[in-house]
């Protein structure tokens, strides 16, 4: 709308300009019609461009504002007159007046300031579109959930986080190398973002670099985490190490953020055994039995139960 305004002001500009004299009359008469254009704080608006045309005729007669705001155009026949007045950044200012016996009062016109069109929060459409693209991969769309992610990057390229969620698309592809890309980009903006190091340190982890997953995930602060499976695997990596008491005190620093997450017993105690803590061992692989019978794990643990040293 702002654009139109500006357009129709500068066409009407040219024709002012073009004009012979300060008014190009379209019905030849006596009157003259004059006024003043202030803004809406009461203020003269200067280089205005100021219309009049007959009611019944198409060609106006034109001028401009002075920088006290007034204007005036001479020779002008009896009749209906319509005055627009223009400028940009300000709404155009109408007004129709009549002449008679060549008399007319002072016109004056009042030209509001243009309204900006309200703004809009873009967290709303950003996360309308992220949940509309968590939907899509929950059924399995995973291109169509990470085309909705690169076209919200696009138009909000300072959303650091969405070149993470276009990394988990990867991720659940087994892309590990497509997805540390899109990782790296994120963590140059927010090298601090804790989600951000948790899944950088998965993605070394599936691409074998345990080392360097685990040394990500030991400078973490562990009430900062969501998701405790990247953890417990380190702690996996700990136990096929031999370094039993290692994963054993990892993963109860990790229990106590996630008192849920019955996995935890089950590894636990296999880093127990490791440790040769057959006591702890059996607490923590009867617990988790107890707790989760339908885990896939849960065979298992009955297995390395049975085969414990009795006590």
């Amino acid at each position: 709308m702002k654009t139109f305004r500006f357009a129709l002001a500068s066409l009407v500009l040219i024709l002012a300009a073009l004009a012979a004299s300060p008014a190009s009359a379209q019905s030849k008469g006596s009157a003259t019609l004059s006024g003043k254009v202030v803004d809406d704080q009461g203020q003269p608006v200067a280089d205005a461009v100021v219309q009049a045309i007959m009611v019944g005729q198409s060609e106006p007669a034109s001028t401009t504002t002075d920088k006290k705001g007034e204007w005036k155009i001479k020779n002008l026949a009896e009749g209906q007159w319509r005055v627009e007045v223009a400028k940009p950044g300000l709404e155009t200012g109408k007004q129709v007046v009549e002449i008679r016996n060549n008399k007319v009062p002072p016109v004056t016109i009042t030209m509001a300031s243009v309204k900006e069109a309200p703004k809009v929060d873009p967290s709303v459409e950003i996360n309308t579109a992220i949940a509309q693209a968590a939907q899509l991969a929950q059924g399995g769309k995973i291109v169509e959930a990470r085309k909705i992610y690169e076209d919200l990057l696009v138009k909000y390229p300072t959303v650091y986080q969405l070149e993470g969620l276009i990394a988990r698309t990867y991720a659940f592809e087994n892309q590990p190398a497509k997805a540390m890309e899109h990782v790296k980009v994120a963590l140059e903006k927010a090298p601090n973002d804790v989600d951000l190091k948790v899944l950088q340190a998965d993605l070394l982890m599936e691409s074998g670099d345990k080392a360097g997953a685990k040394a990500i995930l030991d400078g973490i602060d562990i009430t900062q985490v969501k998701d405790p499976m990247p953890f417990v695997n380190a702690a996996i990596v700990t136990i096929n190490e031999g370094k039993g008491d290692e994963a054993a005190a990892a993963l109860t620093k990790l229990q106590a953020q996630f008192p849920t997450e019955n996995l935890i017993y089950y590894y636990r105690g296999r880093a127990y055994i490791a440790a040769k803590k057959y006591d702890e061992a059996r607490t923590d692989l009867e617990k988790f039995v107890a707790v989760a019978p339908d885990a896939k794990e849960a065979a298992d643990a009955k297995k390395v139960l049975e085969q414990l040293p009795k006590k």
